[in-house]
């Protein structure tokens, strides 16, 4: 992408690789505790939430890059991200306070598929965060969580229905032995063995970004022999049997 094709994701009305984006600066409406990780609500103004899935990048107070967020609800007027304070950019965006406002851009991404036969949810860890939305979305499809903790479970209230173990049990011994469409959020030794379990998976990877729209070749990764950018090619990719 070109600087002057950088330059104008100052605007609305963009279109980042290919997808339609805006870049909003929006006001805090209310920052929440569930358990180990964070809630921050905002104000959505004329952002779309896009598809489940997809990704927007917060600009975090105090440092220079922004950081992606999978959407977790998308109340009327409001888009709200769940946080997992663990580095100083996330530390920064869960300290906010209501009233305060940061720069949005997003949605940005490939989002799930949602034309799946007899969806799944299966998330593990901080890779809830993308669920909520995904099963509203859905019609609140059976779900399947893990967690390191007591404390870190508390965060499966976001979904009540889901079916839910912490460690040392794994989320992928829930899995049925013909588990359906599985849609998977979470560390990668889950999605690897998520894979395993079900080849055709849809999995949402993780990486390092610094732009969103595969500018800066950041959150380049290779998945079965591929050099993939995230940010474009995913974060939700299929079939995909593991990263290296």
């Amino acid at each position: 992408m070109t600087q002057a094709r950088a330059e104008r994701a100052a605007g609305s009305g963009l279109v980042l690789a290919g997808r339609p984006a805006a870049r909003e600066h929006l006001r805090v409406v209310g920052v929440e505790q569930i358990g180990a990780y964070t809630l921050l609500r905002l104000e959505r103004g004329e952002l779309e939430p896009g598809v489940p899935g997809q990704f927007f990048m917060l600009e975090a107070p105090g440092r220079v890059l922004p950081r992606p967020m999978s959407l977790c609800q998308a109340p009327p007027g409001e888009l709200a991200f769940l946080i997992d304070p663990i580095g100083p950019g996330t530390r920064a965006l869960c300290a906010l306070e209501p009233g305060a406002a940061i720069h949005v851009l997003g949605p940005l991404g490939n989002g799930f598929d949602l034309g799946v036969e007899r969806p799944l949810l299966v998330a593990g860890g901080i890779g809830v965060a993308p669920m909520p939305y995904l099963s509203e979305t859905l019609g609140g499809p059976p779900a399947l969580l893990g967690f390191r903790s007591d404390r870190h479970a508390e965060a499966a209230r976001l979904l009540p229905s889901a079916e839910v173990v912490v460690e040392p049990r794994l989320v992928t011994e829930l899995l049925p032995e013909d588990p359906g469409g599985v849609l998977a959020c979470g560390p990668t030794p889950m999605l690897e063995a998520v894979a395993a379990l079900a080849p055709q998976a849809q999995l949402a990877w993780e990486a390092p970004m610094a732009c969103g729209y595969g500018a800066c070749y950041g959150c380049v990764v290779e998945i079965d022999g591929r050099y993939r950018r995230l940010c474009v090619d995913g974060p939700i990719l299929s079939g995909c049997a593991g990263k290296d």
